[in-house]
């Protein structure tokens, strides 16, 4: 039987990495301090450790290691940059010794933040990124490039098999719509199911690409699997724009809401565009995006009406 450790696996993304795993009878260890979420949400047959990745130790051998855990909602890092930095840095130098020693294969969830504020869309793999290196985003989106250049470090210096992927901004239920950890689609879902204002930073004109629980989970289990990956970089992630205004209008629209739209203060450096070129990804991975944004609301709308009993 395989095994695979995941850091970061009772959040939105690695519950269902964690189901993917042991669905193909893989024995499954979740390092999570729940810094992001609220209860355990990993299946039972999940070996789990309440931890923070950066003090983790263990002398057991895995075939895969996976490297999730991160603050990756803009509120929640500005908030904690300093533990924001400790994932990036401690953690992944703890998760790549792991795999190491165990001579498994290595993968690591970077960000398409990496990118900053983008001058060419979309967006390739091979375009360095407009990024301020001490901007209010910094200890996110620097701490990420730094994870991927020690990644490569690892790679180079040792021949550790790794794989990189740059996801951008998946979407679907059991991703928090609370407080500051709520992104901008559950944030919306959740404002307008209230019949509250939904809140847009800026004019809303700045766009992003969003891709649904399910695509990122195959792609990642492609990514891990398919020997042809050894070594790369890859983007996740949609290819089709949409606006943050237009957005909150198609949000409001899908729930019946009565609820207006409010703009408040642009955030500082918040990139203008995004979209992702998976080009790499459709040659590598024979992967592309499935599920509609139409169909991924619909999911994540009846789940946040369920779990609030609407």
């Amino acid at each position: 039987m395989s095994k695979i450790l995941i850091s970061g696996g009772n959040g939105f993304l690695g519950s269902y990495l964690c189901e993917k795993a042991l669905s193909n009878n893989f024995e499954v260890t979740v390092v999570d301090n729940l810094s992001t979420s609220k209860e355990r949400q990993v299946p039972k047959e999940v070996k789990f450790v309440k931890k923070p990745i950066e003090k983790f130790s263990t002398n057991e051998r895995f075939d895969f290691v996976v490297h999730l855990a991160a603050r990756p909602s803009p509120e929640d890092y500005i908030k904690n940059p300093l533990a924001t930095i400790d994932s990036n840095d401690i953690g992944t130098r703890n998760m790549l010794e792991i795999a190491r020693k165990s001579n498994g294969v290595f993968m690591y969830t970077s960000t398409s933040e990496v990118y900053g504020d983008p001058k060419i869309l979309p967006i390739p793999e091979t375009y360095f990124g407009y990024v301020n290196p001490n901007g209010i985003r910094s200890c996110y989106d620097e701490s990420k490039r730094f994870s991927e250049a020690l990644i490569k470090a690892y790679e180079r210096q040792y021949g550790l098999d790794v794989r990189i992927q740059r996801p951008f901004n998946v979407y679907g239920p059991r991703i928090r719509e609370d407080g500051f950890y709520g992104r901008v689609i559950p944030r919306f879902i959740d404002q307008a199911l209230r019949n509250e204002p939904l809140t847009v930073h800026g004019d809303g004109k700045q766009t992003r690409s969003f891709l649904y629980q399910s695509d990122w989970v195959a792609a990642t289990w492609k990514l891990l699997m398919n020997g042809k990956a050894k070594g790369e970089v890859l983007n996740i992630g949609n290819y089709k724009e949409i606006s943050v205004l237009e957005l909150a209008k198609l949000i409001i629209k899908k729930t019946g809401s009565k609820s207006k739209i409010v703009h408040l203060p642009p955030r500082e450096e918040d990139p203008k565009r995004r979209a992702a070129d998976i080009t790499q990804a459709r040659k590598i991975l024979n992967w592309e995006p499935k599920v509609s944004l139409d169909e991924g609301l619909e999911s994540t709308i009846n789940w946040l009406k369920e779990k609030k009993n609407l």
